[in-house]
């Protein structure tokens, strides 16, 4: 079993990337299953209906979010979609799912979606006495768990990695846009990345226009959200699971 995860699709040109390079990737990998992040796809925040649809119509078995799930309003009209999935941990009672299970190669696969909480400026509960909770009770559920943990530090994704080593089978990163070179199989068989990067505008910072973020950062000045231009990039990871013990034994990134 090979599941890919693709980190962030910022703004069209990470939308129009994705579409022309899963058919490629996927059959020169031969993948099982797609893990997409899109909470930057539609102007850089939040996902809108007509940017959905075009991601409904690719192969791609779950779609999570973050920080910027609400971002358009488009979303309350498909929120309750089976492959969008939100984070678990947003208080009790918002619409949507924080998870779900999908069939693939005669498996259950469970996708979690997580929020952090450390300089995220987002109002959650605890994300890892949450996803103690979540992995317990799909253990007669899930043969295959995989969390997308969408988080700004690197230290409470590497936590993390080990509250969930061996209980679940594929951790990995997104949010910061950044491609980490930590891919790794931990002792218990988990596969783990601390982030997936993004795939949207490759002369960018994070996928905003250069100048208007060096502003920014000179100024200190408010400026104008501004997504890149130009060429794309595309990053994500991919996760070769046995197909007996379920655990990972094969990891790689992708950077193209």
């Amino acid at each position: 079993m090979k599941v890919l995860a693709v980190g962030d699709i910022v703004g069209n040109i990470g939308l129009n990337k994705l579409e022309e390079m899963l058919p490629i990737i996927m059959e020169k990998e031969n993948i099982d299953f797609v893990v997409v992040n899109a909470e930057n796809t539609s102007s850089g925040m939040g996902l809108t209906i007509k940017d959905f649809n075009t991601l409904l119509r690719m192969k791609i078995d779950a779609i999570t979010m973050g920080n910027h799930t609400w971002g358009k309003k488009d979303i309350f009209s498909f929120i309750d979609n089976p492959k969008l999935i939100r984070p678990a941990n947003y208080s009790k009672g918002v619409p949507g799912k924080g998870y779900n299970i999908f069939n693939c190669n005669n498996k259950k696969i469970a996708v979690i979606n997580l929020i952090g909480r450390t300089d995220m400026n987002i109002l959650s509960e605890n994300p890892f006495t949450l996803a103690e909770n979540l992995v317990n009770k799909l253990k007669n559920e899930a043969d295959i768990v995989i969390v997308d943990f969408h988080a700004e530090a690197t230290a409470e994704k590497i936590a993390m990695k080990y509250f969930l080593d061996g209980k679940v089978n594929i951790i990995f990163g997104t949010h910061t846009h950044v491609q980490t070179a930590d891919e790794e199989i931990t002792e218990n068989g988990t596969g783990y990345i601390t982030d997936l990067g993004m795939t949207g505008p490759k002369k960018s910072v994070i996928g905003m226009d250069i100048k208007a973020s060096i502003k920014r950062f000179v100024t200190s000045l408010p400026e104008r959200y501004k997504l890149a231009e130009g060429e794309a990039i595309f990053n994500g990871c991919v996760f070769e699971l046995d197909d007996e013990s379920l655990k990972t034994k094969n990891i790689y990134r992708i950077r193209m």
